[in-house]
């Protein structure tokens, strides 16, 4: 039944729309919906790799907090195509102009026609190579506070450095926690004025490399360093590199650059979505890489309301060209004396 399901979708996918989405999380599912609304033929490409899949819920996000991520996309599948939007599986390879909208072409040989495009395909966490943080990613690993700190609040939390926002990080932390340690790992030496920061606030800083995580029955139990010495923690906070998945883009000349804070990279755009090619939109984390899902959603939103006005403004101006300056009857130049 399942199966059967899947092909019905596939097979929605037409030739050209209005607009193509690319990326099926909560940015591009919110900016179809916004455009399915608006009366525009829109189509959501979606890839199926979000990045909170591999959280319990969906925190911080007003009356639906709580809600596992798999079935929050699905009820958003189901607000597009209840107003005529399509949501089909897929993997979008590359974009090319064409005339003047884009060819989109598809991994499994498919190509679809858009006279705009709403990428929103987020980015991929990049996380150090040691063992255990990434089987344990989204569990008891975490890197947000407001995603995740209530959950493993006044437990034993360890922050692992190994960037810029990782002392901004354990001062996070210790909101939720009286118990923080800091584990210096790979990063830069603590100024002064941050050493005083964690002393005032009584954050532990334990040095050396970290080799390891422990974990035992299914949750973790410390972090093992190089020489063997094991720190009791019960989560631990990483930041990961945030790199965004936009490969595909580079040949329109939209690419993606380093992020200013030193966290990643992202795709530069406007406050509205608008990047520095016509007609191309992002919104999401694939530009943000600190947006949760409603701020996701909310910038998702607000770009296919752009891109309609964008679409609305172009068909004002083609209409008025199409307009005969001459009605049947008239000469040209004659007019009232």
């Amino acid at each position: 039944m399942v199966v059967v399901e899947v092909v019905m979708v596939a097979e929605q996918l037409g030739n050209s729309y209005d607009v193509v989405v690319v990326g099926g999380g909560a940015a591009g599912l919110s900016g179809a919906l916004m455009l399915a609304r608006a009366r525009r033929s829109v189509v959501v490409v979606d890839a199926g790799e979000p990045r909170n899949a591999p959280a319990d819920a969906v925190h911080g996000l007003l009356a639906l907090d709580g809600t596992a991520p798999a079935d929050l996309l699905e009820r958003g599948r189901a607000d597009v195509r209840r107003y005529g939007g399509h949501v089909v599986p897929g993997r979008v390879d590359a974009v090319a102009r064409e005339g003047d909208g884009f060819a989109v072409a598809l991994a499994d040989g498919r190509t679809v026609r858009a006279r705009r495009l709403l990428v929103t395909t987020g980015l991929v966490d990049e996380l150090p190579g040691i063992p255990g943080l990434r089987e344990r990613w989204g569990i008891d690993v975490v890197h947000c506070p407001y995603c995740h700190g209530w959950e493993i609040r006044d437990r034993a939390i360890g922050v692992l450095a190994v960037g810029p926002m990782s002392v901004h990080q354990a001062l996070l932390f210790r909101q939720w926690s009286a118990d923080v340690t800091y584990f210096s790992h790979t990063a830069q030496p603590l100024t002064d004025e941050q050493s005083e920061q964690f002393a005032a606030r009584g954050i532990c800083v334990v040095d050396g490399e970290v080799a390891a995580l422990e974990v035992e029955e299914d949750r973790l139990t410390g972090v093992r360093l190089a020489d063997g010495t094991v720190f009791g923690r019960e989560a631990v906070a990483v930041s990961s590199r945030m790199v965004a998945r936009a490969g595909f883009l580079a040949d329109l000349g939209l690419r993606t650059e380093e992020h200013p804070m030193g966290v990643g990279t992202y795709v530069p755009a406007e406050p509205t979505g608008r990047t520095s090619v016509s007609g191309v939109w992002v919104a999401g984390n694939v530009t943000d890489p600190a947006a949760q899902v409603g701020s996701s959603a909310a910038a998702g939103a607000g770009a296919g309301a752009q891109i309609n006005m964008d679409l609305v403004t172009e068909e004002t101006r083609l209409a008025v060209e199409a307009r005969d300056p001459f009605p049947a009857g008239a000469e040209a130049g004659a007019g009232p004396r």
